[in-house]
Formats: structure tokens, C-alpha cells, sequence
């Protein structure tokens, strides 16, 4: 009976012991992740999914704001205090040479075994020069045009290949429309904001005629040449015309909402809003489709590469973790189920001939090179003031397409700025 007594006591001590033991192994991980379009919903089952295969781990998703250049300001809070609170950052492409002391290398955690299924520039653009991987592909994005089908068959117009030809089209059809009672109508809609998403879009404007990159690769201020300052004035020419005076208060959500309402004939948005604009009960659902974006008169299309990578703090309570919470995040399988339901580019190249993938965005491989061959922005040259030549960039074309400045005088103060900015001499565009 004594015997039976110690064994049963024990085995109790043994069971409060091992729950104790479990108790302390459970942990908190939180990425903080991007909302736009159907990003957290993603982000959120793909956490699900973790959480079911490593049950000591709860992984809290954090909201973060819309905009790239607030997103970056709450990100540098927590980084540049060291805290531990967040451990997994979903960062932009543009943001690793700039943010690379903060973050974990990724080859100090398995990496080297999973590098070579990501397209090779995306890895290249994460790796610092002394060779760390301080961010994993996650998705990868470039600018496209969508565009209403009905109502170009409707009219008789082609998807236009110029910028002019779209402008004309777009006047055409919301003179019509209108007419026809549709008051609110637009011809096309774009992310005008002062922030990183205007850089974006005035980058296709001036790269597709032939107008440079604002910075040369090699270090040449290149952006105050005419061809760039005549896509900035047309563009400025579609305020309060064929696009809304709002539009230079827009951003993607923005103009998502207004194409989807049906008020718009064009769009410049990136891939996720093609799904998105799908879904049943929408005016655009079944209607539209999606092209290269137009080009100057003797240029060729241009597409901003865009795209977020995920970066594991340095300064986590877990860093083992949180690099691994990274890697099953960019994984094959997840990438897979964001791209088939939030039509999120995936970066790892074996998905773009993966029929599930076609099926549900079939432009990923009609429009393969659009997204192999985008124009990137002046990130690593620039770094690490990046962030502030593409502040001065932005508003300095904002202040064209809000009347404050003509086009000719902003780039000519923006080349001056950049100049202090970087030390960098002027030179001419390479066409």
C-alpha cells in the first residue's frame, strides 16, 4: 500500500512537473503584418496554420497602418528602442539596406536550404554586402493597369498602349457615361498621395518615357531632363479631367473603392485587387481585366517593382523562433494559398506554372515578364537616405499635380535637394 502511494504520488508530481515545464515553454510571437486588401486575412489562417504544428507557440498578428511611410515610422519606434514586442516584421522591398542592423541573418537559421526556390533578385536585394540575409521574399508585386472590358467593347476602344491613348479614351468614355447619367464617373484612378505609392506611380511615368530612374544605379542625379518633366505635366493635366481632383489624395484602397463601385474606366493598382475586384456583387466583378501599363510615345511600358519581405527582429525574446516563424511564413504552402486567394504575387518561381495558382490569377502567367522586369527604385543606391529622396521625389511631383509648382521648376529644386542629399553629381538618363 505504501509502495502504491509513493508510485501514485509520483506520477502526480511528474504530471504538475511536465505541465509546469509546458507553462514555461509557451510563448508569444507577433508579426507585424500588412492590411491592405485581403493581406491580414492571410496572414492571420497562415498563423492559424503555424500554431497548429507548434502548439507551445501563439502568434498574434498587429495591425499596422495602410501607408508605407507611416508603416516605416511605427516600425522604427519599436526598432530604433530595441523592443522586443514585435518579432517578425513584414517590410517593403525598398527597406533592407536601410534597416538591415536590426534584423536577424536569416543563414544563421536553415536559409541556405530554401534560398534557391526565391527568384534570385529579390534574395540579392535582401543580402547586405557582407552577405547576411536580413529579410525572406514573402510577395512581390509591379504596377498594372486594369481596365473595364464591357465598356471598351461597349465603345469600340482598344486597351490603350500610350499614355496619350489613354488619356483620349478615358476622355471619350467619361464624356459618354456621363451623359449617360453617370455622373460620377472617372476615367482612371491612381495613388496621388504625398507618399511612397506616388513615387511609385510617377516612376512608370517617367521611366516609360524614356525620362531615367530619378537616380542612375551608378550614382547620377538623372531625374531633371525633359522627358521627365513632360510625364509630369500630363499627369498633372488629369487632375480634375479624366481622374478625380481627389485622386491627388488617393491611395490604393482608395482608388480600389472607386473601381469598384464601378465609377472608373482604368486603374493603376498592384496585383491584389484583382481578386478583390471579383468578388460577386461588385459593379466590376466579371467586367474588367488587367495589362501592362502605357508607355510614353517612344518608350516602352514601365511597371514599379514592389513587394513585401519579412524580417525577425533582432531584439526578440525568441529569435530561434521568430526566424522560424519567418521561413514557414514565406514557405511554398502559404505563399501558394495568398496567391490563389488574395491574388499575391508569390516569389517563389515554381508557383507560376502551379495550375491552382493560373487558375486563379491567369495574368500571373500572361503578364510573367511585367513582374519579371520591373523598374526598381533608387533604393540601394541611395541608402541609407533612401526614405528621404523618395520624400523629396514625391512631393515634389505633388506639388505639380496640386498647381503649387510647374513641373520644370520642381525638378529642377528636386535635383538641387538630391544633390545635398546624396553628393551625388547630375547626369543624363540612360535610354
Amino acid at each position: 500500500m505504501r509502495k502504491n502511494l509513493i508510485l501514485v504520488l509520483t506520477l502526480v508530481f511528474i504530471m504538475v512537473f511536465s505541465g509546469f515545464v509546458l507553462a514555461q515553454e509557451q510563448i508569444t510571437l507577433t508579426i507585424a503584418g500588412g492590411a491592405v486588401g485581403q493581406e491580414k486575412e492571410t496572414t492571420e489562417l497562415a498563423a492559424e496554420w503555424y500554431m497548429e504544428e507548434n502548439p507551445h507557440v501563439n502568434v498574434e498578428v498587429l495591425d499596422t497602418p495602410d501607408l508605407a511611410t507611416d508603416r516605416l515610422g511605427l516600425y522604427l519606434q519599436f526598432l530604433e528602442a530595441e523592443s522586443p514586442n514585435v518579432d517578425v516584421y513584414q517590410i517593403d522591398v525598398i527597406w533592407p539596406g536601410d534597416l538591415e542592423e536590426h534584423f536577424l541573418d536569416f543563414y544563421d537559421y536553415g536559409a541556405e536550404e530554401i534560398v534557391d526556390d526565391h527568384f534570385d533578385a529579390i534574395i540579392e536585394n535582401n543580402t547586405t554586402p557582407d552577405g547576411r540575409l536580413v529579410a525572406l521574399p514573402w510577395f512581390t508585386d509591379a504596377g498594372l493597369l486594369y481596365y473595364r472590358t464591357d465598356l471598351l467593347e461597349k465603345y469600340d476602344r482598344d486597351v490603350p498602349e500610350t499614355w496619350s491613348e489613354l488619356e483620349e479614351t478615358a476622355e471619350y468614355i467619361v464624356e459618354q457615361e456621363r451623359a449617360a447619367g453617370n455622373e460620377d464617373f472617372e476615367g482612371f484612378v491612381w495613388q496621388g498621395d504625398a507618399y511612397e505609392g506616388l513615387t511609385c506611380n510617377a516612376l512608370e511615368w517617367i521611366y516609360s518615357n524614356n525620362g531615367g530612374d530619378i537616380v542612375s544605379p551608378d550614382g547620377k542625379i538623372t531625374i531633371n531632363n525633359e522627358n521627365a518633366v513632360e510625364m509630369i505635366e500630363m499627369a498633372a493635366g488629369w487632375v480634375g479631367t479624366i481622374s478625380p481632383t481627389g485622386v491627388t489624395g488617393m491611395a490604393e484602397e482608395d482608388a480600389r473603392s472607386t473601381w469598384e463601385a464601378g465609377n472608373a474606366l482604368f486603374m493603376r493598382n498592384w496585383p491584389y485587387a484583382y481578386a478583390l475586384g471579383h468578388e460577386e456583387g461588385k459593379a466590376t466583378a466579371g467586367n474588367f481585366d488587367v495589362a501592362p501599363l502605357p508607355s510614353g510615345e517612344d518608350g516602352e511600358p514601365a511597371a514599379t517593382l514592389g513587394g513585401w519581405n519579412l524580417g525577425a527582429s533582432k531584439y526578440s525574446n525568441h529569435p530561434e523562433e521568430a526566424a522560424k516563424l519567418a521561413m514557414f511564413l514565406a514557405s511554398e504552402r502559404v505563399q501558394k494559398m495568398r496567391a490563389v486567394q488574395a491574388t499575391l504575387n508569390p516569389t517563389i518561381e515554381s508557383l507560376y506554372e502551379d495550375e491552382e495558382v493560373l487558375e486563379a490569377a491567369p495574368f500571373f502567367g500572361s503578364l510573367y515578364e511585367v513582374f519579371t522586369n520591373a523598374v526598381a527604385r533608387p533604393s540601394t543606391v541611395t541608402a541609407p537616405n533612401y526614405n528621404q529622396a523618395s520624400e523629396l521625389f514625391f512631393q515634389a511631383v505633388h506639388s505639380v499635380l496640386t498647381g503649387q509648382e510647374d513641373a520644370l521648376t520642381a525638378v529642377e529644386y528636386l535635383e538641387l535637394d538630391l544633390i545635398d542629399l546624396t553628393g551625388f553629381e547630375t547626369g543624363d538618363p540612360e535610354y
